[in-house]
């Protein structure tokens, strides 16, 4: 049974529109360099699908995420789903939204238990065999965890019983990204026959199919971010042969109307500062105007090298982001996807 982490009732006052969102495709995977926001703007693509009534399943392949923080708790994830949000508690109508880590280990132990070899399963696990397993064939564990994500995308078509409509995927940082997705191609190449040839053939018919999985890139307004982001593209649709959803441009500076002079129009506005206040605020506005100078130019350098939609997040000016804000990053990204839907 999936564990609770909050009751229901616990409303997110952040207006989502629930008619506003349809998902890439049925698996999207999130992925970008570390820090650039991955795992918050996973919460706020999970969250909004859950606030338009499909019934959402976050995945996170590293363990170490911090998703969890986001809705609340500090308590890590585990193979078992958990219970993010309940039905209701993104507003009316809305659906339950999960989580759960996937593991290389435990997506080996449930494959051989469903295989009938529950006795081999637990020797495996015991032993440390996995490990073995990785080093003699690289790329085993990506595929075992893709795997995985393809049968909880499958029972998803079908609309099995307690599957989710909609699964993200926390996908590892930029640099494991491109090997993690491009694994099913090595392993095809390495075994002519057998299971894992199966299994690397499954995952490819998954990545290869648009309406079933799409790869939504995350990125800053920022020289390497943005380097990174073009770079991790082009080597996703050569490697991994997936489609690109629209690409978010995280922590974007709302742009406010700023003199060149600010000191000098502080002066002239007669109000009362002192000469340090007004040299402070002069300062203050300077930065403020660089920076979304910085910013604009940088967004534009991508548009050039990526031709890809732009999705663009707000920079939240919080220490600490908790559900108020993956809620207001969520009502953010639900009528640019609708706009570019329509």
């Amino acid at each position: 049974m999936p564990q609770l982490l909050f009751g229901r009732g616990h409303k997110i006052g952040r207006d989502v529109d629930p008619a506003a969102f349809r998902p890439p495709a049925r698996v999207t995977i999130v992925a970008g360099k570390g820090g650039v926001g991955k795992t918050t703007v996973s919460a706020a693509l999970a969250y909004l699908a859950a606030a338009s009534g499909l019934e959402t399943l976050i995945i996170e392949v590293e363990g170490k995420s911090g998703l969890t923080a986001l809705f609340g708790t500090d308590e890590p994830l585990g193979y078992e789903e958990t219970v993010l949000l309940e039905a209701g508690d993104a507003g009316p109508g809305s659906a339950p939204l999960r989580a759960r880590t996937l593991t290389p280990d435990d997506a080996l132990v449930e494959y051989l238990e469903d295989h009938g070899m529950r006795r081999v399963s637990k020797r495996l696990a015991a032993t440390g065999t996995l490990d073995v397993l990785a080093t003699a064939v690289p790329g085993i564990k990506d595929i075992l965890v893709l795997g995985k994500v393809k049968q909880l995308e499958t029972l998803s078509a079908v609309g099995a019983p307690g599957a989710p409509a909609f699964i993200v995927v926390d996908a590892p940082a930029a640099g494991h990204a491109v090997s993690f997705l491009a694994s099913a191609y090595g392993l095809l190449d390495a075994a002519a026959v057998g299971p894992i040839r199966t299994q690397a053939m499954d995952v490819i018919a998954l990545l290869s199919n648009p309406d079933r999985c799409q790869v939504m890139l995350v990125t800053l307004p920022e020289e390497t971010p943005v380097n990174e982001a073009a770079d991790t593209a082009f080597h996703l649709e050569d490697r991994a042969g997936v489609k690109l959803a629209p690409i978010v441009v995280n922590g974007m500076w709302p742009h406010l109307d700023l003199p060149e002079d600010a000191a000098g129009h502080l002066r002239g506005a007669a109000l009362g500062l002192g000469e340090s206040e007004i040299e402070a605020l002069g300062k203050a506005a300077e930065f403020r105007r660089l920076r979304q100078e910085l910013q604009d130019a940088q967004v534009a350098r991508l548009a050039e090298m990526l031709p890809l939609p732009q999705l663009k997040l707000p920079y939240l000016f919080e220490t600490e982001l908790a559900r108020p804000d993956v809620a207001a990053l969520a009502a953010a990204l639900g009528p640019q996807l609708a706009d570019m839907t329509e």
